[in-house]
């Protein structure tokens, strides 16, 4: 058959009824080479175990948890530190795991790595993303070493969680400590620079200029009052010092004369003074009874000066024992108002000096309150960022305590590593399925090229894609049957005899 052209459906069936048997001879053989090739590999049995994460058991609102790492970054982490040389290197050896032949410790601990395998799975309940679990496997060439070493590697995964999560608590709750004590310090100094700024600037912190303005309100209304007793006493001691000047005028007369004053006008004008004393303490000048009171002094006094004039008196600061009572009293007087004068001078120039006082702490409050808000606020944020890591640390206290309790996110295993049963690999019926099919395909393969190289004439499609002529008549094969069973019992790559070509045509085609 020519196999240069479009085939059909019958040309296909005419194919497999006469090919069959180059189809069938390798999808015979190959099996049986399949299933001799899974006798000769060493078997390998697999044990797996699941783990499942099990959440933290106190609510995240009430323990913040420490670890806020994603699980499938931390078990990246722990895979790459449970394969480490290190690690695998105790249990290779424990197990003799690849320990046949010359095979050095690298290449051991290549294969090793190799027959690990962590898959994690996905949760399609919560659809959150999140990682319930993971399975752990192990290959080896017998049954009880893979369940052994997968055992082992669990282990590694759970107690290496359980590390991991204590050292980042710890590690969390140390440099927390470290940070709370640096900021302690911080707040401690800002607190002594305060009270130390406090104390030297006290009456002109903000919040104290209105009690400054009313202090220096009632200051300057004692200094007016202690200026007017002053002037008053000043007063009362020009009228006292006045009197004793008459009293010893009158008594330089009297010596003189050889007589004494009318006894009546001495005690009418001592009993005028004392009453014009006592009313000035307690009225002003132009109240009636002491205008009265001073209007009958100095017409007393008047009637007392008409006497011819006496000579000069001792002065009125000096004593005198022949001084009279009135003289002596008007000098008691006028000592006792001297000493009211003195003690009213030095209470004037207290409050004057108090007054200078809050005027300069008004005036000065403004400056003072600029530098009292910046000291004020790197407190507040000193104190701010201390209690937030107090906080912070009272929050790893409890997330610690979590841990050590472990209540926090564990690893359970679910299932323990299982013993197989039989080998994960070879699979003796994938091996016959995979020979029958590479025994298929190489059968149909071998057909395909025979059939492409095969340029015998079978019928009148035939005739027609060779010399795209006609056919006018088809003539029956005549010849003796046990002849042509003999041809179809030749070879399969020797190609039949064209009967066109040998002088006996089949066809006639009326060219």
């Amino acid at each position: 058959m020519l196999g240069h052209r479009t085939l059909t459906m019958e040309d296909y069936g005419a194919i497999l009824k006469r090919r069959w048997w180059i189809i069938v001879i390798p999808m015979v053989v190959l099996p049986i080479i399949a299933v001799a090739i899974s006798l000769v590999i060493p078997p390998e049995y697999l044990s797996q175990t699941l783990v499942l994460v099990e959440q933290q058991k106190v609510p995240d609102e009430y323990v913040k948890p420490v670890v806020s790492e994603d699980l499938t970054g931390r078990l990246a982490s722990m895979k790459e530190q449970i394969l480490s040389r290190a690690r695998l290197t105790p249990i290779i050896e424990r197990f003799n795991l690849f320990g046949t032949g010359k095979t050095s410790m690298d290449d051991r601990i290549d294969m090793t790595r190799k027959n690990i395998d962590i898959k994690p799975i996905r949760s399609e309940m919560t659809r959150t993303g999140g990682l319930p679990g993971f399975f752990i496997s192990f290959k080896a060439s017998d049954a009880r070493t893979a369940q052994l070493v997968t055992g082992e590697i669990t282990s590694l995964f759970v107690n290496e969680n359980l590390k991991s999560r204590a050292t980042s608590v710890e590690g969390t709750q140390d440099f927390l400590r470290g940070q709370l004590t640096d900021a302690k310090q911080k707040l401690d100094d800002q607190d002594a620079k305060l009270a130390a700024f406090q104390q030297k600037y006290v009456g002109r912190l903000p919040g104290e200029e209105a009690p400054n303005m009313n202090m220096l309100t009632s200051l300057n209304t004692q200094l007016d009052a202690v200026t007017q007793a002053i002037a008053r006493m000043e007063q009362d001691k020009s009228y006292e010092e006045a009197m004793l000047a008459q009293q010893q005028s009158l008594s330089a007369q009297v010596s003189e004369r050889g007589g004494a004053a009318p006894q009546a006008q001495q005690s009418d004008l001592q009993a005028l003074l004392g009453e014009e004393a006592d009313l000035t303490k307690r009225y002003t000048d132009d109240y009636p009874d002491v205008v009265a009171v001073r209007r009958k002094i100095k017409e007393l006094r008047k009637e007392m000066a008409a006497a011819p004039p006496a000579p000069a008196p001792a002065p009125v600061s000096t004593p005198n024992r022949g001084d009279s009572v009135a003289v002596q009293q008007l000098r008691a007087q006028i000592r006792a108002l001297e000493q009211g004068i003195t003690q009213k001078k030095h209470d004037q120039g207290m409050i004057q000096g108090q007054i200078r006082m809050y005027q300069d702490r008004i005036s000065s409050s403004p400056l003072v309150q600029e530098e009292y808000k910046a000291l004020t606020r790197d407190y507040t944020t000193a104190q701010s960022f201390y209690d937030d890591l107090l906080k912070k640390m009272n929050d790893s206290k409890m997330a610690t305590d979590l841990e050590k309790r472990q209540q926090g996110e564990q690893f359970r295993v679910m299932d323990e590593p299982n013993l197989p049963d039989g080998p994960s690999f070879p699979k003796r019926g994938v091996f016959v399925a995979a020979g029958l099919a590479a025994g298929l395909c190489l059968g149909l393969m071998i057909v395909a090229l025979i059939e492409y190289k095969d340029t015998s004439m079978r019928n009148e499609r035939d005739i027609w894609a060779f010399t795209k002529l006609p056919t006018l008549s088809v003539i029956a094969f005549a010849g003796e049957p046990e002849r042509v069973k003999a041809k179809r019992g030749w070879k399969f790559w020797q190609r039949k005899p064209n009967l066109a070509a040998a002088g006996k045509p089949l066809v006639n085609t009326g060219g």
